[in-house]
């Protein structure tokens, strides 16, 4: 039986109690709370990692740091000695004796890197983001092997030995100290060599002892050997990456070399503010050091400011001479598709003429001691004066160019010249001198030249143009008298030759040659040119003492031009008193002259030679045949009708009855050949000579 209690007694029930839930402020507390102790537990794990690797100095990671570097690099990693890897504050320790870092098996080296000794401070942050700097590095007895092959792989590229070789980039060094350290490059395709020496230099703290880090080497370029030294100057700047100041000189035979200025870092080269001083016997000597055809010179010296920005070496505020001409400007080596390419824009005030004389291929230092005859050379018992310097066909092939250069004034003793502007472009051995323009005398003369080696025999394209130019001025150097010439003179040549020499090109070309002489007057003085007397052959050519000038209608010294010989067609000069006509030519083949001039006259003369007046020789020497076969035979013709008439016949020999046709001027000053030439009455000249004539007398001997 169950008793209940009494109501009054009974203990009323007590609510059941429960937690609240927790709100959002509450869930924030725990996870920071998480979060904290997770990165209090990453902090720790870093701080014993570091403490440890403090202690131990990473000595542990040796062959992991081995194993990783090999399977990395793709190349052996190996450390002889002791080895150090751990975090000095923050920034990386490194230490290792006896490391070697191999070579790929086509390198002629088994090492790439070995040292007895080096030792590095790393900056961990910019690593991270894949930039390489030090604060400072020590390295004894260390050896490195710099090479390319001819695939373009290179030793420093690491990874796939198959990829394309990469430009070496320096890391960025603050400070170093480095003792009885050798570094060699080779270039095949620069076809360069060399070993340079980096001096000892001791390091206490972040001061270096020493005031200078010295370098020395040697080494060879496109054969060529080289000598060079010099030092960083200013070491102590380098310890907070600052600006560093490098001295350096290199040699070769009499060919100099300095530069000295500021690189931003020590081991960076791109944005650095140089000077450059070169100085040599010829210039081509030191453009050969870069494989670039450049002409010949007279002693020069030059001085430029240098950097390197992106893949250009700029050469800029270039200012020197070169024998007595000056040389400014500016000029970029770039290599875009690993082809060398050379772009320069330059001027000269004042250009000496034998200066210029090496351009086209004669030798700059007989020129500099001889003058203009140093020009003419010997040949068979021959005198020549063409060049037959070759072209350089493999130098021009290995880059391209474009180069403008200008010249304000060319010293020359008998033809003022000035203005040249002068534009070359080279594009895969096409070479192209366009345009090519100068004030001449009062005229103008604009050429296009093109030389294109991409065949096997080279071929020259010759287009040359003379604007009317007053004769007076343009041979007053050659005793024209100004005062009394007012005839001007204008001419093409357009002429098409195989060879790699100018004398070449000239001696196999086929083309047109037209000089034209609108209406004036002709004076000369009594004086030479040369060996060729151009007063003597005007008076007898035109039986005048030259009292008074000659007065031209209009005249033509046209020439035919096949397989290097020129045979006029036609050469014909109308004055007020004679028809003046030439037969034969010359030939660029020996440079042989052969030339018989005729005047005949328009009004009766009772006196007059009747014969050609003879030019023979050769370009360098020209001479004037006088008295002629044909006038020594009208002479004797004259004597014997003396013998058996009277006294009267030896005069009737010499009689000209003036019948000359007067030329009809519009063919003439049209350049036109000897088959479209006509009288003032439209018919067809006869006293031209025919042009195989002509090229027979010129040296043709295939006619």
């Amino acid at each position: 039986m169950v008793v209940e209690p009494h109501p009054a007694l009974a203990v009323p029930d007590e609510p059941v109690k429960t937690a609240p839930e927790p709100g959002l402020a509450g869930r924030a507390a725990s996870i920071v709370a998480s979060l904290c102790a997770v990165i209090a537990t990453i902090v720790g794990l870093i701080v014993l990692g570091w403490f440890i690797l403090f202690v131990t100095k990473g000595r542990f990671l040796k062959h992991a740091f081995e194993s990783y570097a090999s399977r990395t690099l793709q190349r052996e990693v190996k450390v002889a000695g002791d080895f150090q890897l751990y975090f000095d504050i923050i920034d990386t320790h490194f230490l290792a004796d006896g490391m070697t870092v191999s070579n790929p098996i086509w390198a002629s080296k088994p090492d790439f890197f070995d040292a007895r000794h080096i030792e590095a401070r790393i900056k961990t942050i910019p690593l991270i983001f894949g930039e390489r700097r030090a604060d400072w590095l020590v390295l004894d007895g260390g050896r490195v092997d710099t090479e390319w092959d001819a695939r373009r792989h290179n030793t420093w590229t690491f990874g796939d030995p198959n990829k394309k070789g990469k430009p070496f980039q320096f890391p960025i060094i603050g400070s170093a100290a480095v003792s009885d350290t050798q570094v060699r490059y080779i270039d095949p395709a620069l076809h360069l060599k060399t070993d340079v020496i980096v001096g000892d230099v001791a390091a206490a703290g972040t001061t270096i002892t020493d005031k200078k880090v010295p370098f020395t080497g040697t080494g060879t370029l496109r054969d060529k050997p080289f000598t060079m030294n010099g030092a960083i100057l200013s070491p102590n700047s380098t310890v907070t990456f600052g600006r560093t100041t490098l001295d350096l000189h290199a040699r070769s035979g009499r060919t100099f070399l300095d530069v000295n200025g500021v690189l931003p870092r020590a081991t960076q080269i791109e944005g650095s503010d140089l000077n450059l001083r070169v100085r040599g016997p010829n210039i081509r000597q030191l453009f050969d050091f870069l494989g670039v055809a450049a002409p010949d010179t007279r002693g020069y010296t030059f001085r430029s400011k240098l950097t390197k920005v992106g893949g250009e070496w700029r050469f800029t505020r270039i200012i020197g001479r070169y024998g007595a001409s000056d040389l400014a400007g500016k000029m970029t080596v770039s290599f875009p598709n690993e082809r060398l390419f050379l772009a320069a824009d330059l001027s000269s005030r004042l250009v000496d003429i034998i200066d210029v004389g090496p351009f086209i291929g004669y030798e700059p230092t007989k020129l500099a001691t001889q003058g203009a005859q140093a020009a003419v050379k010997q040949t068979g018992g021959t005198p020549r004066i063409l060049p037959d310097a070759p072209l350089r066909i493999e130098s021009i092939r290995n880059y391209d160019a474009h180069v403008t250069y200008k010249v304000a004034q060319v010293r020359a003793p008998h033809v003022p010249i000035s203005n040249i502007d002068l534009t070359l472009d080279l594009d895969h051995s096409l070479l192209k001198l366009s345009p090519l323009t100068m004030d001449m005398a009062g005229g103008h003369l604009a050429s296009d030249v093109s030389i294109d080696a991409r065949v096997p025999a080279v071929i020259t394209d010759y287009d040359i143009r003379l604007s009317p130019t007053p004769m007076g001025k343009l041979l007053s150097g050659f005793g024209v008298e100004q005062s009394g010439t007012t005839g001007t003179v204008k001419a093409r040549v357009q002429m098409k030759g195989t060879g790699n020499t100018l004398r070449e090109s000239l001696a196999t070309s086929n083309g047109r040659i037209a000089i034209i002489l609108p209406a004036g007057t002709f004076w000369t003085k009594y004086i030479q040119l040369s060996e060729f007397d151009v007063g003597v052959f005007l008076q007898k050519l035109l039986q005048d003492k030259l009292k008074k000038p000659v007065q031209i209608n209009c005249g033509l010294l046209g020439f035919t031009v096949r397989n290097g010989v020129a045979a006029a067609d036609p050469i014909l000069i109308d004055t007020d008193k004679n028809v003046m006509t030439a037969k034969g030519g010359f030939s660029f083949k020996d440079e042989s002259l052969d030339f018989a001039f005729r005047a005949y006259g328009k009004k009766f003369s009772l006196f007059s030679g009747q014969s050609p007046i003879g030019i023979k020789g050769y370009f360098a020497q020209p001479r004037l045949q006088i008295l002629s076969s044909q006038l020594l035979a009208r002479a004797g013709v004259g004597i014997g009708l003396g013998l058996v008439a009277s006294p009267l016949a030896v005069v009737l020999a010499f009689v000209d009855i003036g019948n000359a046709k007067a030329a009809a001027c519009g063919p003439v000053l049209a350049g036109a050949t000897s088959a479209a030439q006509r009288t003032t009455k439209g018919d067809p000249r006869k006293d031209l000579g025919k042009v195989s004539e002509n090229r027979q007398k010129a040296g043709d001997r295939k006619q």
